[in-house]
């Protein structure tokens, strides 16, 4: 198992950017979008918005899935 973040391509609100994150992390995050049935392209746009400037966009996406699976 690679241990090490790599990178992925969203696009939020028609602009491409990349996250990189760890195999679990993004694993969790496409389960979680998909259990919403929501694209995981929104759900990521959605997190952009909330997180302001507090934190990198792929912290808040692993803060997310943290609380998500906590929250259960």
């Amino acid at each position: 198992m690679n241990d090490r973040p790599a990178k992925h391509s969203l696009t939020l609100r028609g602009h491409r950017t990349s996250v990189s994150l760890e195999a679990e992390f993004w694993q969790a995050f496409r389960d979680i979008a998909a259990q919403m049935n929501r694209p995981i392209n929104e759900l990521a746009a959605e997190i952009d918005e909330e997180r302001g400037t507090k934190s990198g966009l792929a912290s808040a996406i692993r803060l997310f899935v943290l609380r998500h699976y906590r929250d259960r």
